[in-house]
């Protein structure tokens, strides 16, 4: 997707009737509720421990961030008020905003953001690699902190200013310091809403309330950088899994917004003049296919070779999406259109039985069932499981697909455990194109073994081409390392990218002005009548 695409975009927001900058600035003069229905319910609340994107979604209501981008995808400091960087390149020099504070009145201090970093490195693997080249992160007072590096890393700002799963957000340092492999338990932040957690019902609703003590930022709000205005005292997520019920209750005005409503809906949400559509995250998402490495078949890179040769991207796409100027077509893992973004001929897109039968074979593949988890109420990535059930069952696979709520994949899919003993072998996801298009930062792609993610594929070939490519300065060179991390992720079957769509959001354009485009559904500066 080009630049200028997500400019359009952007302006485009002004078009809808969102808000100018200058009224960005302006507060709610009333106490007003908003009520929306998020891609999923939520059960799990820790942003850290998990990579969900609903869970992400809540990272950003209640925790604040040292960098962020803006609409121009240029990193800015957030709660950051300034860096330095040393001649010798391996001393960053973080200095906090005066004034920041957690919800429970306690400043935000140097301490509280080491231990975040650490923590979100500990689970991260854009982090991981951040902090396998960093000797020492110290507090130099209450408000600077530095980032030492054992060699140059370039990519600090990027991996600090990472937009989506896993975010790095700051935490105070009691919660911090919560083992990266536990739930924290303790959601205080320093964000623009508060969690009401006396009044959260899984399956049922989650609310925020505005956080008095936050401290924003004076500049207008851009993308996910800039000041984060709560113009609405009150935002309840209600769970609503039908996508019809929750179009009509937008349509009967019982709700204000919905994130993600299915394209089928899109004409009668068109026909209603009070409702409009709105592109938030016009860059896109990428679907994948993860695969278990841990056991059988796909700890055999023949068995994953052979799935991803009987897989047909549109047919998938076709089920998922509906409508082609929506999704595209895509196999470069890197996303197609991108610097990095490598494309592979039939591979994904035209299947070849015979080849994916002949893989299957050279596997040893005994027949046995292959779990493959559906997620049946996450809207954008709940209907290829059945579509690529009968494209592998094709090549000889046997899939036993098993329905689950979204939250039940998220907890299952950090199983380690064997499927028969309630682990799994296939999973699909979605993530946001910017996490996806530079191999530094695109977590399936790492092959750090246990500290990879979920799938936890051991290879070191691509992580010492990984670190190469995170030491590189010179872009001709940096770009064939980044083909060649393309070229082994494939040849390995690390994971397998389904296509590329846009999210689209339904709001009642008679109550609410101000949502903001990005890669991220924010509900920061949104406005209500």
């Amino acid at each position: 997707m080009s630049m200028g695409l997500w400019k359009w975009v952007a302006r485009g927001a002004v078009a809808l009737g969102l808000a100018t900058a200058a009224g960005a600035m302006a507060g709610p003069a009333t106490a007003q509720t908003l009520r929306m229905v998020s891609h999923a319910d939520i059960k799990i609340l820790d942003p850290i421990w998990t990579t969900a994107l609903i869970t992400r979604n809540h990272g950003y209501m209640v925790y604040d961030v040292l960098f962020a981008k803006d609409a121009d995808l240029k990193i800015q400091p957030q709660m950051a008020e300034k860096y330095t960087v040393s001649d010798d390149k391996l001393t960053w020099t973080i200095t906090l905003r005066e004034g920041l504070e957690w919800s429970d009145g306690t400043p935000v201090t140097s301490e509280d953001c080491i231990a975040s970093i650490k923590r979100w490195a500990a689970r991260d693997g854009f982090g991981q690699i951040l902090l396998k080249a960093t000797s020492d992160i110290k507090a130099i007072d209450a408000r600077t902190f530095a980032i030492v590096l054992k060699e140059p890393f370039g990519l600090v700002l990027d991996a600090l200013g990472k937009p989506s799963s896993n975010v790095p957000f700051m935490m105070p340092k009691r919660v911090a310091e919560t083992d990266p492999n536990k739930q924290i338990e303790d959601y205080t932040g320093s964000g623009p809403f508060m969690l009401k957690r006396d009044e959260w019902k899984p399956g049922e609703k989650i609310v925020y309330v505005k956080n008095p003590r936050y401290n924003p930022r004076n500049e207008p709000p851009s993308m996910l950088a800039g000041g984060k205005i709560a113009k609405v005292d009150r935002v309840e997520w209600l769970a609503i899994p039908d996508p019809a019920t929750a179009v009509n209750a937008l349509m009967a005005g019982e709700i204000d917004l919905i994130e993600s409503p299915v394209p089928d809906l899109f004409p009668m949400l068109k026909a209603d003049k009070n409702i409009a559509l709105f592109g938030w995250n016009a860059l896109g998402s990428q679907i994948i296919m993860r695969f278990n490495t841990l056991h059988p078949p796909f700890n055999n890179v023949k068995a994953r070779q052979a799935a991803m040769w009987a897989l047909a991207q549109e047919d998938m796409l076709r089920a998922q999406v509906g409508d082609p100027e929506i999704y595209k077509v895509c196999n470069a893992p890197f996303v197609c259109g991108t610097k990095y973004g490598k494309g592979y001929g039939d591979l994904l897109i035209k299947p070849n039985l015979e080849k994916a039968r002949a893989l299957l074979k050279e596997s040893g593949y005994d027949g046995t069932p292959v779990a493959m988890l559906q997620q049946t109420d996450l809207q954008s990535s709940n209907q290829v499981q059945a579509v690529a059930k009968q494209q592998l069952e094709k090549a000889g696979f046997k899939i036993d697909l098993l329905p689950m709520d979204w939250q039940t994949v998220v907890s299952r899919r950090a199983r380690r455990e064997p499927p028969a003993q309630g682990g799994w072998n296939i999973f699909f996801t979605t993530n946001i194109t910017l996490d996806l298009d530079n191999p530094g930062i695109n977590a399936y792609a790492a092959g750090t073994c246990e500290k990879a993610w979920f799938g936890w594929p051991c290879d070191p070939e691509i992580e010492t081409l990984r670190a190469a490519f995170i030491r590189e300065s010179d872009p001709a060179k940096q770009k064939e390392l980044g083909y060649a991390i393309s070229d082994r992720l494939v040849d390995q079957g690390l994971y397998a990218p389904v296509g590329q769509y846009k999210a689209f959001g339904a709001y009642r354009k008679d109550r609410l002005s101000g949502w903001l485009a990005g890669p991220v559904p924010v509900v920061w500066n949104i406005s209500k009548k």
